[in-house]
């Protein structure tokens, strides 16, 4: 079976079980997912969300959050955890909003990477989720579900990307993402994982997990 085929009824069951797919981070708009993103780094959609109506009720746009001070967005935010990295962050890619995009996210690869605190998974979510363009966020749970379903040779998180945009229908991309995460929060979890009851594991995983 190649890779496509593996994929192509991994997408079916995946289809079967999540037919819908809302966006886990709570958000108004673009500028608010792009800042719900950054603190999900290293922290639960969960905790992101119970923080994030305090934050946006003080600043909820590139122009009021970068008039705030990096000591009062890292107090609102602290229970994310690394919070005077992502106050820094923030604060940053608020004031670069404002000073070269006219106050707009960019919807750009390019210039969204070149924000503070945003990287190509970061950046990959909101061209995905606030623009509708076709792309593959892969984070650490996406690429050991790759690992083990066999669609990627798990060497790095950038080649599963790479793997999966090969074997996975680029109008799938979006979805297929949302999807292999609620999948993995539900059946497929790093630990305490039974591969035999697992739906997808049972039929398209690597022997090595029954092993």
């Amino acid at each position: 079976m190649t890779r496509k085929e593996r994929a192509s009824h991994i997408l079916d069951i995946l289809e079967e079980l999540y037919p819908k797919t809302p966006i886990p981070l709570e958000h108004n708009d673009a500028f608010t997912l792009l800042v719900a993103v950054v603190l999900s780094a290293q922290c639960t959609d969960e905790r992101v969300n119970q923080i994030t109506p305090t934050l946006f009720a003080k600043a909820d746009n590139p122009y009021t959050m970068a008039a705030l001070s990096r000591e009062e967005i890292q107090e609102i935010i602290r229970p994310c955890g690394l919070s005077p990295m992502k106050s820094k962050g923030i604060k940053g890619l608020s004031e670069i909003i404002v000073s070269q995009h006219a106050g707009e996210v960019p919807q750009t690869f390019k210039d969204l990477e070149a924000l503070p605190s945003v990287g190509h998974k970061t950046a990959s979510v909101v061209m995905s989720q606030a623009f509708g363009v076709p792309a593959f966020p892969v984070d650490t749970h996406i690429h050991r579900l790759a690992y083990r379903w066999l669609l990627s040779t798990g060497k790095s998180v950038e080649q599963t990307e790479k793997d999966l945009k090969k074997c996975i229908p680029k109008n799938k991309w979006n979805k297929a993402h949302l999807q292999i995460i609620f999948f993995g929060r539900e059946h497929c979890p790093a630990r305490g994982h039974h591969p035999a009851t697992c739906p997808i594991c049972s039929i398209y995983g690597r022997k090595s997990l029954f092993t």
